[in-house]
């Protein structure tokens, strides 16, 4: 299974190529190459999502018919995985339904075996200018720059200018890994939200869980709202599970003082 370094440039991306045929993907990886991009091949759905969940890959060449799955089936898979690679669908089927249906699951294009080698690698750089900066939009996995604010204990929380404005009118910068905390926080008010399903709507699907960096950035955010003299007892840690922030209590905040509870 030929593949070209993993090293990354900036004029270089990297295209996973997932195709069953293995003559046909290595005539695909040669012209891709040529082009000047990176290429690795997956011949089973399975081994491209695995490959998925470890590297970053600018774009998926992804066959409909897998003998594992379904193009289709992947593609499902990916998106609940949180894994929002560019995907362009190569297929034998000319169906317009079929080509539909890989639209409608996400997919950013559709190219019809046989096809011309220079459309295809048109394509995927078409695609490839299209999603460039589509990742620069997102502060964390569950907060993008454009969400509109949002009030988290009496605080007002600005995504677009990484900002935190207090009953006060102190108005202070914040970081991303601090909003998409409380975001996630604010978005499940009144229910428990474990620590995997927070670290992974914060720091990704790939995040360690073992790490404590949400602990500490819980922490930072107690010890900072109390500097503004609001107390954040709403929030809670359920030993062992994760977080709950009492339902009603993000639109405002407890003055009182004290240290910063754990």
């Amino acid at each position: 299974m030929p593949k070209s370094s993993l090293a990354q440039s900036e004029t270089k991306p990297l295209i996973l190529i997932v195709e069953d045929e293995a003559e046909l993907s290595k005539v695909i990886a040669l012209h891709l190459n040529r082009a000047g991009m990176h290429t690795q091949t997956c011949g089973r759905g399975q081994h491209a999502v695995k490959f998925l969940q470890k590297n970053f890959v600018n774009l998926v060449l992804l066959d409909v018919n897998l003998p594992d799955q379904s193009g289709f089936a992947l593609i499902e898979e990916l998106k609940l995985a949180n894994i929002k690679t560019p995907v362009i669908f190569v297929t034998g089927n000319i169906e317009e339904t079929s080509k539909v249906r890989g639209l409608n699951l996400g997919g950013d294009d559709y190219v019809t075996k046989p096809f011309s080698y220079r459309e295809l690698i048109a394509r995927i750089q078409a695609v490839l200018r299209r999603t460039a900066g589509l990742e620069d939009r997102n502060l964390t996995p569950n907060v993008l720059v454009t969400d509109a604010p949002f009030i988290f204990c009496g605080a007002r929380v600005s995504p677009s200018h990484l900002e935190i404005q207090f009953p006060s009118g102190a108005l202070e910068k914040i970081g991303p890994k601090e909003i998409g905390i409380m975001a996630c926080l604010h978005a499940h008010a009144g229910a428990i939200v474990t620590r995997e399903a927070l670290i992974h709507a914060v720091w990704g699907i790939h995040a360690n869980l073992q790490s404590r960096s949400l602990d500490q950035y819980v922490r930072k955010l107690r010890a900072r709202f109390l500097t503004h003299g609001i107390s954040m007892d709403a929030l809670s840690n359920v030993y062992g599970v994760g977080y709950v922030i009492a339902s009603g209590s993000t639109a405002r905040g407890t003055a009182r003082g004290g240290l910063p509870s754990k």
